[in-house]
């Protein structure tokens, strides 16, 4: 019987560091893998302009769980400066691809896994990971938009390829991911049902727009209203749901699988022939394909989005803010899962 490895996890943090003797930033670094006393306030090199890529003054970040793993050692990549996420002003762009001084929001490409992320007050990025973000809203607000929104937009639109008057069906909504989500598609004009773990959280996806809110089962196609008439599903739960996900929809609708909140164990023993309704479709994204080739960041509408939110058709305030002096509070609020929602870091 064969056998799946697990990832050959770092021994130490990756350090990427410029040639000392140039200017200098203040920046997080992840000293070793471990608790929240593993990210540091240190100086280290800015980093320097290279052809292709960007060097971003940084007005604010997100704080994901990735970040979170890749502290903890727990990621087979994690470079010393962890972020996979950033909003800021251009510093230079040898490329010409960015105009010095313009707003831009930066995801993935090797952020925080192979090159120093967003915990600093400079980032490195390559262009096709960058996009503009032209809008008056507050860094704080636009912070929370770079990576959530950047998927939430991609599998609604693209991949689900949502439109007004459909029926969405949100697994695992209350997640940052799933509440951009929700607010994305109600503002489409899709009719929304979303899922909780728990009935604590039904009032608070009602007030983003849900049209109703199922407890989340393993079998929850078997007891929804609408089986078999769902446009689409968007499973941020994963493996352990995705198959019932196929069972509730209508034909010619598709589930997107994006989010892994049930863990990582594989589905066992799938075959499509026996397990699959004809006419359906399962659909796959997940957001370190931004800046590969057919995925540039600069896809996703961030100005619209940032107009929307500006126009107050789409709300997206972040559920804390916290400041660069307080990663490690930051980081100790997202693993504990008290403040529901987008955390957000601003430099100012």
């Amino acid at each position: 019987m064969s056998t799946i490895e697990s990832p050959q996890l770092p021994t130490a943090p990756a350090v990427v560091r410029e040639e000392s003797g140039g200017p200098t930033m203040q920046a997080i670094v992840l000293e070793k893998f471990g608790g929240l006393d593993s990210l540091v306030y240190t100086d280290i090199p800015k980093p320097l302009p290279k052809d292709g890529e960007v060097v971003i003054a940084v007005k604010g970040f997100g704080i994901n769980h990735a970040e979170i793993h890749m502290r903890r050692g727990e990621w087979a990549e994690a470079a010393e400066v962890s972020g996979i996420e950033c909003v800021g002003v251009v510093d230079s762009c040898p490329g010409g691809e960015f105009p010095v001084g313009a707003k831009v929001a930066a995801l993935m490409g090797g952020l925080g896994r192979i090159i120093n992320g967003s915990y600093a007050e400079y980032t490195r990025v390559r262009a096709a990971n960058v996009a503009l973000i032209e809008s008056d809203l507050p860094w704080s607000q636009l912070a929370a938009l770079p990576e959530t929104y950047a998927t939430a937009w991609t599998c609604l639109y693209r991949n689900l390829n949502l439109t007004a008057g459909q029926t969405l069906v949100i697994r695992g909504a209350t997640s940052a991911l799933g509440q951009a989500a929700l607010k994305m598609a109600v503002s489409t004009g899709a009719t929304v049902i979303a899922t909780a773990r728990s009935r604590a959280r039904f009032g608070m996806l009602e007030e983003l727009g849900a049209t109703r809110v199922e407890v989340e089962r393993g079998d929850l196609a078997a007891h929804i209203a609408e089986a078999n008439r769902i446009d689409a599903v968007l499973d941020l739960v994963g493996n352990s749901t995705i198959l019932d996900s196929l069972d509730m929809l209508r034909r010619g609708g598709t589930a997107c699988l994006a989010g892994w909140l049930g863990g990582l164990a594989p589905i066992g023993d799938f075959n499509p022939l026996a397990r699959m309704a004809s006419g359906v479709s399962f659909s796959f994204f997940a957001s370190p394909v931004f800046g590969n080739p057919g995925f540039p960041v600069s896809d996703v509408p961030f100005g619209e989005i940032a107009q929307q939110i500006a126009d107050g058709t789409l709300h997206a305030a972040p559920a804390r803010v916290f400041s660069f002096d307080d990663i490690r509070e930051a980081h100790r609020v997202a693993e504990s899962g008290e403040a529901p929602g987008k955390l957000v870091v601003v430099m100012e």
